[in-house]
């Protein structure tokens, strides 16, 4: 008998609940240290309580005023975020190598995967070159509604996506999102009737991940 294809190999799905921001972020770089090539790869789905975060190259500057949410330089690409309850948060902590993954492929994976979810609620939306993430086109000009910000060691990966859900969006008017002066942001609440549940949300999407994820390229 044949081996499977390595993109078949399952994906354990995690399920956090609400956590502090710096404790998952450890977590994600324990786990990513302790990899062996054994080590099944997993989505952790979680929410944070309001915090904004910064990548590695990312510029202070874009975060216009102090509300008293902390912020975080962190380890991942990108520019300012925000996090807060009402957003999913899904953790990618997989093995590309093993799963014979480039990192383009991959976040077109991982966009795809929002892009299908939000179809499911009759929400149209696309990509943008060169600004991942998701977005609606709307009569006011574009607007961001998921987040992606990735961080490859070795060959496997950390860090992930958020989906505005249905979440307080007055956090990221002090904020130039994802570093682009102006950008709008929208949230699943504001275009689906009835708006999913966050668990409902996430579930899904995190359906729609192990889809992608376990698919065969094609040329």
């Amino acid at each position: 008998m044949s081996a499977a294809p390595l993109t078949c190999l399952p994906i354990r799905v995690r399920r956090l609940g609400r956590v502090e921001y710096r404790d998952a972020w450890q977590s994600m770089i324990d786990f990513t240290a302790a990899r062996v090539p054994q080590t099944p790869d997993e989505l952790w789905l979680c929410e944070h309580p309001p915090v904004y975060t910064l990548g590695r190259a990312g510029k202070p500057e874009h975060r216009l005023f102090d509300n008293g949410i902390e912020m975080i330089r962190a380890d991942r690409g990108g520019q300012i975020t925000y996090h807060g309850p009402g957003q999913a948060v899904i953790y990618l902590l997989i093995d590309l190598n093993r799963r014979g993954l480039g990192v383009r492929d991959f976040v077109s994976r991982i966009e795809q995967a929002m892009i299908d979810l939000l179809g499911e609620y009759g929400i149209h939306a696309g990509r943008r070159q060169g600004a991942p993430g998701v977005y609606l086109n709307t009569e006011n000009g574009p607007e961001k509604i998921a987040s992606l910000g990735l961080r490859i060691r070795h060959g496997c990966s950390y860090h992930g996506l958020s989906l505005n859900v249905d979440m307080d969006l007055t956090p990221f008017t002090a904020i130039n999102p994802c570093g682009y002066e102006g950008l709008k942001v929208t949230r699943i609440a504001d275009h689906a009737d009835p708006c999913p549940t966050w668990s409902e949300a996430a579930e899904r999407l995190a359906a729609h991940l192990q889809c992608e994820l376990m698919a065969e390229q094609t040329v």
